[in-house]
């Protein structure tokens, strides 16, 4: 993983990014979507994550996040990939996927070179953690985060994209409750 995108302070929050394996287009289903929100929530009341803006897309998470004071950030995150790989995995082998076996096949291959047993990997290893060192930067990915939908040409307001924290900060109900900010915590 390239220094320059590793997570070294977890007072400071970070633009994160978080990709799908050959950036596969996975969470295309609401229930592979709702399963990503739905562990998030967990995260953010259980295991330290705090997030201030979001955006689930088909193939990758973006989020400015940081960790709780005592909690780690690259922990949170492993975990956290850890814990969706295999809800994604058991909601494919499970749901109604068309697309079942060339999914499995993508997912087990991809840890073919990987020393731990592991039998899929969903998420690509690393965070593509950018530390946040300014309120301009700050709001400038916040409105990155908030008009992907847009760019990818899914809604034509942000605020209709439900898997995102635009809601939020129009000051409408989402799906996951976030800390909108107004200046840089």
């Amino acid at each position: 993983m390239p220094n320059k995108f590793k997570i070294r302070d977890n007072a400071k929050s970070y633009f994160i990014t978080l990709n799908t394996v050959g950036w596969v287009d996975i969470f295309t289903k609401k229930e592979q979507k709702l399963l990503i929100i739905k562990s998030l929530n967990s995260f953010q009341k259980n295991r330290g994550l705090e997030i201030f803006s979001y955006c689930l897309m088909s193939n990758h998470l973006h989020m400015i996040c940081r960790a709780k004071e005592g909690f780690d950030l690259s922990s949170i995150l492993k975990d956290f990939k850890k814990k969706t790989s295999k809800a994604v995995v058991n909601e494919i082998k499970e749901g109604m996927e068309k697309r079942k076996a060339w999914l499995l096949e993508i997912f087990s291959k991809s840890v073919d070179h990987l020393k731990r047993n592991q039998k899929h990997k969903v998420w690509q290893g690393n965070n593509h953690a950018i530390l946040i060192y300014s309120d301009d930067f700050l709001f400038q990915k916040i409105d990155y985060i908030h008009n992907d939908p847009i760019d990818d040409m899914i809604v034509s307001n942000p605020t209709e994209y439900l898997f995102s924290s635009a809601r939020n900060y129009a000051g409408m109900e989402g799906l996951l409750d976030v800390d909108v900010l107004k200046l840089l915590p």
